[in-house]
């Protein structure tokens, strides 16, 4: 009789199962990995498509000596089934449950906390050249996608580590994708590795023979140092790039042969100097809707494990709208290009990848490069229109200083998901971009309303001659093309209120709207703003001085609109309203939005108890 997940002693009871009960614990894990995700959500394909990998980890080395370091970590679902916490599934994403990404917080296994890609292997050498100076004897891996090593970061790891000598073992895992399909050089480079296994058997067959005949064997071995690189060129197109970088290259091997996955971190087990296992994985392994639809099934809501269909339907997205809008212009104005990071389908530019394919530019997970590589566009005359994810884009700060605004190009930087997110939590929320946009010279920034809002304010952005940003959140927005409105770069005032005023950035309308009427049960009259524009500063709505104003955004209040509107606001009283200085959990965004205060009842309430002394 098959055990229940529950029932066994992970991860210790790993190291004393054959090979045939781990074979059977593989369909075990996909069945439960399916059960549960179809109900919370999550990220599925990418777990689906490591359960051999991740038991052969667990299997072979000792966790939490030995650590394990998930690139993003969003494929770290069986590491947590393996390390004891699989009654912590039915609250997986969930308000005060189980993340969805590792946690040092949550167990001893998780050892760095991740979230964002190409990470993992700067960590490891971190934590290798700790191990070295202590003296200590544990082996570090960091398991990375193929999708992460697009990333730049990654490169100047690997050359460091290689460089180094330090043992790490580093796990590529190849699926061919990250979120959209991998495109480019390493990508092209990977193909090849996939199907040229010809140098490491060679190279491992003319070793064998020739250490067996003795002292005059070994002294060819080692003259054939010169040749080497001859004969990996021959028979590698491109060339090792991983052993150029110093590593020991061992693979591809099939990553759902739970045998040689076993075999070859054995091999990597007793190496004395940096390994790169090559691992070729199928995202979706052994649940047929997300093998044929991987991307579909990257990350979903609750859907039914039949059919793969969500249980809830969607209504028209922000995303979608932007998509829409920017084919549109397209179509239009032969200079609009567009650029993604590996999220095109997810940031709603699937149809303008299709239309327009010699405009439409997939740059990997490169954000960096993406904000620069439109910077080279906008100096030769085009207009780029950059769509990354507000906490991706954190990552080219500095890009978007130096390269973009510094010299007042019009690139248009389109940032998805902007705000609370919800379920992924702390690496995921979009909630910095107000605080580290707002000053930066020369860059105008924009917070739609709602569709229509976005749709006017993307046809704004095109006209202008220097950077704009346009933010928006996640979700599901209203629009009506029969009442779009063209932008005009000014606040808006709704409503007139005697007593207090609200200030709402963007989405936050609809919450001061909910403000407004429990205040007027209340016997407060409570005017409102439209804050489209955060900057420039645009205060041309401020009229009554003596009245206090509320400024409310879905970004944390420590160098937001707020704190700006403050202190251009003279004595006037400004109370800020947003997120505190801490990071902020995963939850749903209704349930955190009230533990923290910014739900229309609570504001409410907060406003009655500064004017009256009451709730």
């Amino acid at each position: 009789m098959t055990k229940k997940l529950s029932q066994y002693r992970f991860p210790e009871e790993l190291k004393s199962m054959s090979l045939e009960d781990l074979e059977l614990l593989t369909y075990s894990i996909r069945d439960f990995l399916i059960e549960k995700v179809s109900k919370t959500g999550g990220h599925l394909a990418s777990n689906l498509g490591v359960v051999e990998l991740t038991i052969a980890l667990h299997k072979v080395f000792d966790s939490p000596k030995d650590k394990i370091i998930w690139d993003v970590g969003h494929q770290s679902y069986v590491h947590k089934i393996l390390t004891g916490r699989v009654e912590g599934f039915d609250t997986l994403r969930q308000s005060g449950g189980m993340s969805g990404f590792p946690k040092a917080k949550e167990s001893v296994h998780d050892i760095f906390d991740t979230g964002h890609s190409s990470t993992s292997i700067s960590a490891a050498a971190g934590m290798a050249a700790a191990r070295d100076i202590k003296g200590e004897n544990n082996e570090i891996i960091a398991v990375i996608g193929d999708g992460s090593l697009t990333g730049g970061m990654a490169y100047e790891a690997l050359n460091n580590l290689g460089d180094s000598k330090s043992k790490v073992i580093v796990i590529l895992n190849d699926n061919g994708m990250s979120i959209s399909r991998n495109i480019g050089g390493v990508s092209q480079h990977l193909n090849n590795l996939r199907v040229s296994d010809g140098y490491v058997n060679a190279k491992k067959s003319i070793k064998n023979k020739l250490q067996h005949i003795g002292k005059v064997g070994n002294s060819i071995y080692e003259g054939l140092d010169a040749a080497k690189e001859k004969v990996k060129y021959a028979l590698m197109p491109g060339g090792v790039i991983f052993e150029e970088l110093g590593f020991t290259y061992l693979g591809p091997v099939d990553g759902h042969n739970l045998s040689d996955v076993i075999e070859v971190l054995e091999q990597a087990k007793h190496a004395k100097e940096p390994v790169l296992i090559h691992v070729i994985t199928q995202k979706g392994k052994g649940y047929i809707n997300a093998e044929r639809n991987p991307g579909k099934f990257h990350g979903v809501g609750p859907f039914d494990p039949e059919t793969g269909k969500p249980v809830k339907a969607s209504g028209l997205t922000y995303s979608q709208v932007f998509g829409k809008t920017v084919l549109k212009l397209a179509e239009k104005d032969s200079r609009i290009c567009a650029i993604s990071a590996a999220m095109g389908e997810a940031t709603g530019l699937g149809g303008f990848a299709k239309k327009f394919p010699n405009r439409f530019f997939d740059v990997g997970i490169a954000e960096q490069h993406a904000v620069t590589f439109a910077a080279g566009l906008a100096k030769s005359g085009m207009k780029p229109i950059v769509a990354i994810y507000s906490s991706f884009l954190q990552r080219a700060y500095d890009q978007i200083i130096e390269d973009v605004c510094l010299q007042n190009l019009p690139v248009v930087f389109a940032i998805d998901r902007a705000g609370i997110v919800g379920a992924d939590g702390e690496t995921h929320h979009g909630l910095f971009d107000l605080t580290y946009l707002s000053s930066v010279p020369n860059l105008t920034v924009l917070t739609p309303t709602c569709g229509n809002e976005l749709v006017s304010m993307l046809e704004y952005a095109v006209t202008l001659n220097g950077p704009v940003a346009i933010r928006y959140p996640r979700g599901e927005c209203s629009a009506d093309e029969g009442l779009l409105e063209p932008y005009d770069g000014f606040n808006w005032r709704l409503s007139e209120g005697k007593d207090v005023d609200i200030w709402a950035c963007g989405r936050m309308l609809d919450t001061a709207i909910g403000v407004k009427n429990r205040l007027v049960l209340k016997g407060i009259d409570a005017g409102i703003v439209a804050v489209t524009q955060v900057k420039p500063l645009e205060l041309s709505a401020l009229d009554d001085e003596s009245i206090p104003v509320y400024t409310l955004e879905d970004n944390y209040i420590a160098g937001g609109f707020g704190e700006k509107f403050k202190g251009a606001a003279g004595n006037r009283k400004v109370i800020n309203l947003g997120w505190p200085d801490s990071f902020i959990e995963h939850g749903d965004c209704s349930t955190l939005e009230k533990k923290y205060g910014l739900d229309p009842e609570s504001i409410a309430e907060r406003i009655c108890e500064d004017i009256e002394g009451k709730a």
